[in-house]
């Protein structure tokens, strides 16, 4: 029997939760177990349902998402936390990133972005939406004059999180400096360089600046 990814929805608007609870009910391995609507009781609401998943608003009545990722910080996380917001404030992102989130999405791009989150965490990934990533991108390169405004689609074999990395390798970013601007862990910037290297065929990082070099992702 096919073990599904338990999912706990945490929003104060019923009927976000319902489009997005009958939306995860087409996916074959989601089940959604359980649902708050403030955010006093979520800590224990996920622990006695087991959820692997919580889908979590930053807006929430009694206990904001903020406060909330700071209960799971403070005592264990008993779940991975997915953060869906109205707001793409980098400094809201950064805190609760650091806090131990692992997935950020604004709620303008959630519903074709939350089922691609959900796989994406449950594997051991941080997720971000397009817009977050992309902001957190700008905002990483804002005072780099090397760096091209468009990045075009270069390779299929790459996504998009990957030409990111290969361009701030290129910028010579360290691997802290990288972690640090995409918020995302040492762990996952390490894994993206092998992963870029082993489809790329690269032998080393100069072989990845010849590669941005070549396809503009930076100015020569």
């Amino acid at each position: 029997m096919e073990n599904k990814t338990r999912i706990h929805l945490a929003d104060d608007h019923q009927v976000l939760m319902d489009g997005m609870k009958n939306l995860l009910h087409t996916v074959s391995n989601f089940e959604v177990v359980g649902f708050s609507t403030d955010g006093s009781t979520i800590f224990k609401d996920v622990t006695d349902n087991k959820s692997d998943i919580l889908v979590l608003d930053i807006s929430m009545p009694k206990k904001d998402g903020i406060e909330v990722v700071k209960e799971f910080y403070q005592k264990g996380f008993p779940c991975k936390v997915i953060i869906l917001s109205s707001y793409d404030d980098l400094k809201i992102i950064k805190e609760v990133m650091k806090l131990g989130a692992s997935g950020y999405l604004t709620k303008q791009c959630a519903g074709d972005s939350i089922v691609e989150a959900i796989h994406a965490v449950t594997n051991g990934e941080e997720y971000f939406c397009n817009t977050v990533r992309e902001k957190i991108f700008n905002t990483a390169t804002k005072d780099k004059s090397k760096v091209n405004k468009y990045r075009p689609s270069v390779n299929s074999l790459l996504t998009g999180r990957e030409i990111e990395i290969i361009t701030l390798i290129a910028l010579e970013f360290s691997g802290k400096e990288i972690s640090e601007h995409l918020f995302i862990s040492n762990n996952t910037v390490e894994t993206h360089r092998k992963n870029i290297m082993k489809k790329l065929k690269a032998k080393n990082t100069i072989s990845l600046v010849k590669f941005a070099l070549k396809n503009k992702l930076i100015k020569s």
